[in-house]
C-alpha cells in the first residue's frame, strides 16, 4: 500500500490550525478569567496574576505565529518552552485540587492531565523543523521534478 505524499501535509497542517486555534483560545481564557488561573499559580513564582497573564500572552503569540510560516518554527519552540514554564502550575493544581471552570473536577482527572502535557510538547515539537528537514522530503521534491521534467 503507498501513500499519497501530499496528504502527509495536508494532515500536518491541519493539526497546526487545531493546536494554534486551541492554544489562541487558551490564551485568551487566561485575560477572561485570569484569578481562576492565578489560583494554580505556586506562590513561589511571585505575582500570580502577572504569571497568568504573562502566559496567556505568550499562548495567544505563539498560536499566531505558529501560522505564520516565516515565524512558526521560532513560535513552535516558544510553546514548548511555554508548556514546560506553566508545568508546575499543572502539578500545583493537582497537588491542591484545584478546580477551574471547564475543566472537569476531580483530583485523579488533574493527576490524569499532566501526562498530556507532552503530547502538546511534542504536538509543537512536529512543527519545529521547516518542510524541506522533514523525513522523506527530499525523495518528494525529486519524485515532484522528474515528473515535471518529462
Amino acid at each position: 500500500m503507498t501513500s499519497n505524499p501530499s496528504t502527509s501535509p495536508r494532515l500536518k497542517e491541519i493539526f497546526r490550525a487545531i493546536l494554534s486555534v486551541s492554544i489562541i483560545v487558551v490564551g485568551i481564557t487566561h485575560f477572561v478569567k485570569p484569578l481562576e488561573y492565578a489560583s494554580i499559580v505556586p506562590p513561589q513564582f511571585g505575582d500570580r496574576l502577572a504569571m497568568v497573564y504573562i502566559s496567556g500572552f505568550f499562548e495567544i503569540l505563539g498560536g499566531i505565529g505558529l501560522l505564520i510560516p516565516l515565524v512558526s518554527v521560532a513560535a513552535a519552540w516558544g510553546l514548548i518552552a511555554l508548556f514546560i514554564a506553566v508545568f508546575p502550575a499543572n502539578i500545583y493544581q493537582a497537588i491542591h485540587s484545584i478546580p477551574i471552570e471547564g475543566i472537569p473536577h476531580h483530583p485523579l482527572f488533574y493527576w490524569f492531565r499532566l501526562p498530556f502535557q507532552a503530547v502538546f510538547m511534542a504536538w509543537a515539537w512536529w512543527y519545529t523543523r521547516k518542510p524541506e528537514e522533514q523525513p522523506g522530503a527530499s525523495s518528494v521534491e525529486s519524485l515532484v521534478e522528474s515528473s515535471m521534467n518529462r
